[in-house]
């Protein structure tokens, strides 16, 4: 699957392009630009994106350059912020 096959089953499983913008606090057209080719979701994204997509698509599968296993191995991140956001989309 391609980044940009990741983020279209994100959008799909979210419900519209509209609402991930929305959760996640940026305009529609910012979403819309990361399709274009040469573009990248921002890594910060992923993890919120992941999440609000019911963990269908990965942060791997977002963007496979980024090391997210030594990501994962971290702390726990704080998902507060991105669960009260995916309550707004609900």
């Amino acid at each position: 699957m391609t980044p940009n096959e990741a983020l279209d089953k994100a959008i799909s499983v979210i419900g519209s392009m509209g609402k991930l913008a929305a959760a996640l606090g940026i305009t529609k057209g910012a979403v819309w630009q990361w399709k274009e080719e040469g573009r990248r979701i921002p890594a910060q994204h992923c993890p919120p994106i992941e999440e609000l997509a019911n963990h269908v698509v990965t942060c791997e599968q977002l963007r496979p350059d980024v090391n997210w296993s030594a990501l994962r191995r971290s702390p726990k991140r704080n998902t507060r912020r991105t669960k009260k956001k995916q309550e707004t989309i609900s």
